[in-house]
């Protein structure tokens, strides 16, 4: 799990000291209340998250639903704009990116988290349809880690997804 600069100050003040409440460590912050309780629930989940960003349930939920039963911590996105919150509220370990989606395409997503010092080394998977040698370079070139078609294999996409997370492990 990759940790952001807010979540490293809650884990310092917690280590200082472990009964200091959610009222407090939101009031030295900043923050909300609720939005420290989501943290601390996040951080203490230390499964793999992965981010799959898919706005065809018939793709997503077989997935989610698969990785979840590898023992990882699945979250989802429907389009680009939600693909942009979800990363920045939840940080997680690899992006499933679908290039065909609402508001934000895959190729963007790509590139503005690539260029983004906060979240440009999370590994990103681009999971479509599009199979032409030339989407596959492009998204290569733009920083995807990895590169799966659709209809795609289950257990390789699974090698794969572990393949990148050994790769890019700290």
């Amino acid at each position: 799990m990759q940790l952001d600069d807010t979540d490293r100050k809650i884990v310092e003040m917690l280590q200082k000291n472990a009964m200091l409440s959610y009222d407090a460590i939101a009031e030295q912050l900043g923050i909300t209340e609720s939005e420290v309780e989501k943290r601390i629930k996040r951080l203490s989940d230390t499964r793999t998250k992965i981010l799959i960003v898919d706005d065809e349930l018939d793709t997503l939920l077989p997935l989610k639903r698969a990785l979840e039963m590898e023992d990882f911590n699945v979250i989802e996105a429907q389009d680009g704009v939600e693909a942009l919150e979800k990363v920045r509220s939840e940080i997680p370990d690899l992006l499933l990116l679908d290039l065909m989606l609402p508001k934000l395409n895959g190729f963007e997503v790509c590139q503005r988290l690539k260029k983004d010092d906060a979240t440009n080394s999370i590994p990103i998977i681009m999971l479509t349809a599009k199979g032409e040698t030339s989407d596959k370079i492009k998204g290569i070139e733009i920083g995807a880690d990895d590169y799966v078609t659709k209809p795609f294999d289950l257990a390789e996409l699974k090698a794969r997804i572990k393949a990148v997370l050994r790769r890019t492990a700290p």
